[in-house]
């Protein structure tokens, strides 16, 4: 609203700044941002009351789901299988755990063997079938992820909360557990950099990748993990999940104790009043799950050890294509502009300049701390040996025969009278 608003007050067709957009290039788009503002400001007017009245609007089962109830065409739903799952989203059990408890939870109790018992409530006691008003589940419970985790935090009486539900597509009820990890330890930054870092550059997607040593250089050859953003949720968040757990086992077979991430943050910078007309821009940028990748990766890199560092994502793919993609590239390796870019953010996380070269300290620069200061260009012939010796007064460096050449040396023509003389330099002392 406060960009409609600035960009709404400027004249039609004035330019922007690189730090504020300018106005609308037309009075059809600056009446349709007017009446854009107005939305808004009615939108935010009611969540404003409801927050101070407080009101919390909340579907369960999501609002897809409610609204799917009028277009069950469309959904591929009778009214039969509808009702099902709107039932089914309220037919659920939770009860959160508390440490000291057996197993972890007084009300839903599950044993390492996988038997699951419920405390009934004084109403219900009834119906336990089991002594102390439990009733016990025919069923058995086997958790395949971290199953070992959360029999080791059972066995030792560890909370954990449960949550039984109900699956209307599979027809199964499904029972969910769930734990606080403990805090994690900050490593100190020399030492989660004492054997090299990792270097990532997110992408829409990919991951580029690459090895760095302990002093900034590139090991071996970049990697890439590949994932896809297509499809449901479930399945966006398991080419994530995929991605991440092949660039951790890498890091873990190399030897590497810290990955260097770009501190993305996306949210202000979707919206059409920031880029404007650039659509497919727009689209990139928001298919790009940066705060899902953070968080996931910090999570999983928790359980493996593996510190992960946040860097400035200012200019590493610019300045890292300028510096590293033409150097690294060869006849059997292509460096992408994205291979360059997590060098540069390995670079950044280890404290050196992304550039390859620096001048030289003052003290060894020409003239001992003269003007000397800039390095001889890329484009610049033979900047790498040494500075040819021009003979003449200016470098006080003459040929050995430049005696004996001068003094036989023919005259041309009648004007050139000092090849007639002899004519002999005193020997100088030449240092460098």
């Amino acid at each position: 609203m406060r960009t409609l608003e600035h960009r709404l007050s400027l004249p039609l067709g004035q330019k922007g700044t690189k730090h504020a957009p300018g106005g609308y290039r037309s009075r059809r788009e600056w009446h349709a941002k007017a009446r854009r503002l107005h939305v808004l400001e009615d939108r935010l007017a009611r969540a404003r009351a409801d927050w101070e009245a407080g009101r919390v609007h909340v579907v369960r089962g999501g609002k897809r789901l409610a609204h799917a109830r009028h277009h069950l065409t469309d959904a591929g739903l009778t009214e039969a299988e509808w009702r099902e799952r709107w039932e089914a989203e309220r037919w659920f059990v939770q009860a959160d755990g508390e440490s000291g408890k057996r197993f972890g939870n007084e009300t839903i109790r599950v044993t390492p063997d996988g038997e699951v018992s419920l405390r009934l409530p004084a109403p219900l006691a009834h119906l336990a079938n089991a002594a102390h008003g439990r009733y016990v589940l025919t069923g058995q419970v086997v958790f395949a992820h971290r199953g070992q985790e959360w029999v080791d935090r059972v066995a030792a009486h560890r909370a954990v909360a449960y949550r039984i539900h109900h699956d209307t597509i599979r027809a199964r009820w499904y029972v969910t557990a769930s734990w606080q990890k403990p805090v994690t330890r900050t490593v100190p930054l020399a030492t989660a950099l004492a054997e090299g870092v990792i270097g990532v550059d997110m992408n829409a997607d990919h991951l580029a990748a690459w090895h760095l040593d302990l002093h900034g250089n590139p090991v071996g050859n970049p990697r890439r993990f590949s994932y896809g953003l297509t499809g449901p949720a479930t399945h966006r968040d398991a080419q994530v999940r995929h991605a991440l757990t092949r660039l951790l086992h890498w890091a873990t077979t190399s030897g590497v104790k810290a990955i260097a991430v770009e501190d993305l943050d996306f949210t202000a910078d979707k919206t059409r009043e920031k880029h404007g007309r650039r659509k497919r821009f727009r689209q990139l940028i928001s298919s790009m799950p940066t705060a899902r990748l953070r968080a996931r990766l910090t999570s999983m890199a928790d359980a493996t050890g593996i510190t992960i560092i946040a860097v400035d994502p200012a200019y590493t793919s610019r300045w890292g294509a300028q510096h590293w993609q033409n150097p690294l590239t060869s006849t059997t390796r292509k460096t992408t502009r994205h291979d360059a870019a997590s060098i540069a953010i390995g670079r950044r996380a280890q404290g050196c300049p992304i550039r390859r070269r620096t001048a030289p300290p003052r003290t060894h620069q020409s003239d001992g701390c003269g003007h000397r200061t800039i390095q001889a260009g890329p484009e610049t012939s033979g900047r790498e040996g040494p500075r040819p010796r021009i003979p003449g007064p200016r470098t006080r460096s003459v040929p050995p025969d430049t005696a004996r050449t001068r003094a036989t040396r023919t005259p041309n023509t009648v004007r050139d009278v000092r090849s007639e003389q002899e004519w002999v330099q005193d020997p100088l002392l030449l240092t460098e």
